[in-house]
């Protein structure tokens, strides 16, 4: 297909800018185009792109809330367990954000939303069917937390897309609501979840109810033990959402064929077995990391690799193969791979991870940690402490895990308005003392608590420091937005927020790790306080590179 380059001025024919259509001709940094028929393009991209993003979010982290359940029913799965699942997502969604960094130039944004949504539908359909049965093996769920990292991976082709279609002057807000938006899936999975396994939605068809074991609860309310609950909606219920969407995605959506968007956009078949090939890379690394790293007793090797380790093996091991690709898609990635000699690159790397790998880590972490610290007494029998005694008096985590990454999402459009105003190093600097503060205040609540025979006495000051870690994460996650567009050439903005976020979105798999083995050892405050010793370097760093007006970019 012959490719157009963007001209300066001027709105091109009106024929070339319907849904559906592949755009020839884009240039959002001219006034005139922009008010004309730019703005209208991009906004209806963004509005299609959001609601997609977020059951990308919803898929990928919905293990939080469902091992919740799990436990509350009774499935005979150990605690360290129903961890993993977690922890499986968080690595493999994270894994395949790096090859989706590089779906939209090779494949455009439409073909890439479109057919990243679609796949969703795999985990979410798998998932409802493994929970009808309470003896569905281990090894199937951490499969199916397997392939809910496609939710994972898509952030970083969303974000990379919509980077095209809007000017640098409204991209920290254009991003930010896609992001923040984008990121309400984890909110709204968690109010949806829990309500509709209260109920049968989908009748005999969704299989038959089970009982509550312990109490159980969704944002109106406490579900007491004996209770009917139907876990299985947890699953089927975002297929739901995810048919429209895909008809949206394919039939509301433009590739921008275009020099610095999608230069050499292919058809449709082909571009859609880019994309599984480049996914197939990264499920396959991430698969070999789990394996190095769970224990036996999880399916996994039992060798015991840390998990430091695995990571930079996973990340070098999934560049490697994805360089080793060939044609046309190796010289186009070998073109944006010139991110990687930009030290900025590696820069954002460190603070992007500060901000939305905490966000997204936390956000997995959180409901397991409320019921594991809160839910049960921590009692000295014998000289030994322990901690299997349930609490009556604990609050329920599917009351409130949701409100952490509600805040974090909904303020992150702000982050990203507010550093349009005062630019993006200033607000990041900021955040990143609160989160300093937040996260040295919510160890020491944790530590009290799992120490307590009556941890409920600290659960308010524990959840008001959590709520100032999501807060500030979910600022400064919108001002990160701005920095990059300003730091980076538009070519290579796209591609760097997308690696950006796939090393970030590592804490969705190394945060509940953390946390878990802590609380595992009795030490749940440890992890904070090393979150807290991390977060501060990053206030040190964020003020050399960006905030020193010798710098090479001052308060961008």
């Amino acid at each position: 297909m012959t490719t157009t380059s963007a001209t300066q001025s001027g709105a091109p024919a009106k024929s070339g800018y319907g849904p559906g259509d592949n755009i020839k001709q884009w240039n959002p940094e001219d006034d005139a185009f922009w008010e004309a028929t730019g703005k209208k393009v991009a906004n209806r991209n963004l509005w299609i792109s959001i609601p997609s993003l977020l059951c990308g979010f919803a898929v990928w982290l919905y293990w939080g809330i469902i091992t919740v359940q799990m436990l509350n029913l009774g499935f005979p799965i150990a605690k360290a367990d129903l961890f993993t699942l977690t922890a499986i997502a968080g690595l493999t969604g994270a894994t395949l954000r790096i090859p989706s960094s590089f779906f939209i130039r090779l494949c455009g944004g439409r073909y890439t939303i479109f057919f990243t949504t679609a796949l969703l539908m795999i985990p979410a359909l798998g998932t409802g069917l493994a929970l009808q049965d309470m003896n569905t093996p281990l090894w199937v769920f951490q499969a199916l937390a397997f392939l809910s990292g496609l939710g994972g991976g898509n952030f970083a082709s969303s974000m990379s897309n919509i980077n095209f279609f809007f000017p640098k002057k409204s991209q920290g807000l254009a991003l930010g609501m896609n992001a923040g938006l984008g990121n309400f899936g984890v909110t709204t999975m968690q109010i949806v979840v829990p309500l509709v396994m209260t109920f049968g939605l989908f009748g005999a068809m969704g299989g038959d109810a089970m009982v509550l074991k312990e109490t159980s609860g969704t944002l109106i309310g406490k579900i007491a033990a004996g209770s009917d609950t139907y876990i299985q909606n947890a699953g089927f219920v975002w297929l739901l959402v995810l048919i429209p969407l895909a008809f949206a995605g394919w039939f509301g959506m433009n590739n921008l064929n275009t020099e610095e968007a999608t230069p050499s956009l292919p058809n449709p078949i082909v571009a859609f077995s880019i994309i599984l090939g480049m996914l197939g890379i990264g499920l396959l690394t991430a698969l070999v990391g789990l394996w190095l790293l769970l224990p036996e007793a999880a399916n996994g090797s039992g060798f015991g690799v840390p998990k430091e380790i695995v990571l930079v093996l996973v990340l070098a091991s999934t560049l490697f193969l994805l360089k080793l690709i060939p044609g046309q898609v190796k010289t186009n990635l070998n073109r944006q791979f010139k991110i990687f000699s930009n030290k900025h690159t590696w820069v954002m790397s460190v603070i992007y991870t500060m901000t939305f790998g905490s966000f997204i880590g936390f956000a997995a972490a959180f409901p397991l940690s409320i019921k594991v610290i809160f839910g049960y007494q921590h009692l000295l029998v014998d000289g030994v402490m322990t901690h299997n005694t349930v609490n009556p008096n604990g609050p329920s985590a599917l009351m409130f895990a949701w409100m952490g990454p509600f805040i974090g999402a909904l303020i992150r459009p702000f982050g990203g308005w507010i550093s349009d105003k005062w630019g993006g190093a200033l607000v990041t600097q900021i955040c990143s003392i609160g989160m300093v503060l937040g996260a040295l205040s919510a160890a020491y609540y944790m530590q009290a608590a799992y120490s307590s025979a009556t941890p409920e006495q600290y659960f308010v000051p524990f959840f008001v420091s959590f709520m100032v870690l999501f807060a500030s994460s979910g600022i400064g996650n919108g001002s990160t937005f701005r920095t990059i567009a300003m730091v980076f050439p538009k070519e290579q903005a796209g591609p760097v927020l997308g690696w950006t976020s796939a090393v970030a979105a590592y804490g969705a798999f190394y945060i509940p790790q953390v946390i878990g083995e802590q609380i595992k050892a009795a030490t749940p405050e440890v992890a904070l306080v090393g979150f807290a010793i991390f977060y501060a370097v990053c206030v040190v760093i964020n003020w050399a590179f960006y905030l020193r007006k010798s710098g090479e970019f001052y308060n961008p």
